[in-house]
């Protein structure tokens, strides 16, 4: 199983950047998917999730309003649209695949994609 995350890069404050996320290997049209960041010497915090229909989403309250998590289940892939970008936002930005019908225990993480925001 691989979780190809892609669409980082260094972007201006107020910019937008739109990552995704490819599963292979199986599908994962059963489980919740998500995006979780880390930044620099801080622990990964979780930043959004959707559900397995793509109906529902969760956001963490920093981003609420700036970023949208979407789903295609026909190409297996998470997406994560920022908008309104802030210095605060750079990190590594990681995919996860939750355990079935988990809402915290994630199985797959993918290999994670660098977002830098400049001030």
């Amino acid at each position: 199983v691989q979780l190809q995350a892609s669409g980082g890069g260094l972007v201006q404050a107020g910019g937008s950047l739109r990552l995704s996320c490819a599963a292979s290997g199986r599908t994962f049209t059963t489980r919740r998917m998500g995006w979780f960041r880390q930044a620099p010497g801080k622990e990964r915090e979780f930043v959004a999730r959707i559900n397995r229909n793509g109906d529902s989403t969760y956001y963490a309250d920093p981003v609420k309003g700036r970023f949208t998590i979407s789903r295609d289940n026909a190409k297996n892939t998470v997406y994560l649209q920022m908008n309104s970008l802030k210095p605060d936002d750079t990190a590594v930005y990681y995919c996860a695949v939750y355990g079935l019908g988990s809402l915290q225990t994630v199985d797959y993480w993918g290999q994670g994609t660098l977002v830098t925001v400049s001030s």
